[in-house]
């Protein structure tokens, strides 16, 4: 075989053992990730949110400043930011987001001290501000929509997402109350009746329908998604049209090597 045609080959075998190693280490890596978010996150819902939503924006916004910010606070946000992205003039942000003095160019902050949260709570509320990248916008949903009434807890509800969590069910006025309804299973090997959860049942109607509470939600998590990482529409048009230019430079590429190769024997 002529020297020019061995290299040839080699380049192409190797070519094709990086595309296959990459595309293969690209579904395990895939593989790994869904097997652990099926096992961890198995008993949430789907928030199914949309930050490019600006409408949602807006409404999460004034749901947090209003239920959340007394507590939570979201130190890697301004509210000048907010008028941005979320299409708001600073008179808008100043009369509908800010109560206690800010300027408009100060991040989310609360006026409660830490040692008080942690005497009244037994711990202190954490920031808000990347609990959408660490737990999921799902977990979240799932978890202002799973409180449940428990007489044995100091607060009077436990959260089923998060048993035995210091956090009071602050949005119960907007949803009402709700009791958790089980089934036992029975282990005669051990002689133990296991309780696995079936259901929720209203035992107290809120101000809200569950439709209406459900979209409440839904804004508030998608808020909380958006601070996380406001660049994220950003980086995801500029992912796209970064694989859209190393398609077609492939592509050129390749022609251009076998324009190169033709004459070669």
């Amino acid at each position: 075989m002529p020297t020019e045609h061995l290299a040839e080959a080699m380049m192409k075998k190797s070519f094709h053992k990086l595309v296959l190693g990459v595309v293969g280490l690209s579904a395990l890596a895939w593989s790994a990730v869904g097997a652990a978010a099926e096992g961890h996150n198995s008993a949430l819902q789907l928030a199914r949110n949309d930050v490019a939503n600006v409408a949602s924006l807006q409404r999460g916004a004034r749901n947090f400043v209003n239920y959340c910010s007394g507590c939570h606070s979201a130190k890697y946000v301004r509210y000048s930011r907010l008028a941005e992205d979320l299409e708001l003039s600073e008179k808008q942000v100043t009369d509908n987001l800010m109560f206690v003095g800010e300027r408009i160019h100060d991040t989310i902050k609360i006026g409660m001290k830490p040692e008080d949260a942690s005497h009244w709570f037994g711990t202190t509320p954490p920031d808000l501000s990347l609990i959408a990248r660490s737990r999921g916008a799902d977990y979240i949903y799932s978890f202002l929509k799973s409180f449940y009434l428990d007489p044995s807890r100091p607060t009077g509800t436990n959260n089923l997402i998060l048993p035995g969590t210091a956090m009071p069910h602050v949005l119960w006025e907007l949803q009402g109350l709700q009791r958790a309804v089980y089934d036992g299973e029975s282990d005669a090997e051990h002689n133990t009746v296991h309780k696995k959860f079936k259901e929720f049942e209203l035992a107290k109607q809120g101000s809200l329908s569950p439709q209406e509470y459900d979209q409440f939600v839904r804004d508030t998590v998608n808020f909380l998604d958006y601070i996380a990482e406001p660049m994220q529409l950003e980086r995801r048009n500029l992912g796209m049209r970064v694989l859209a230019f190393l398609i077609v430079f492939f592509l050129f590429a390749y022609f251009l090597k076998k324009e190169f190769w033709k004459d070669v024997k």
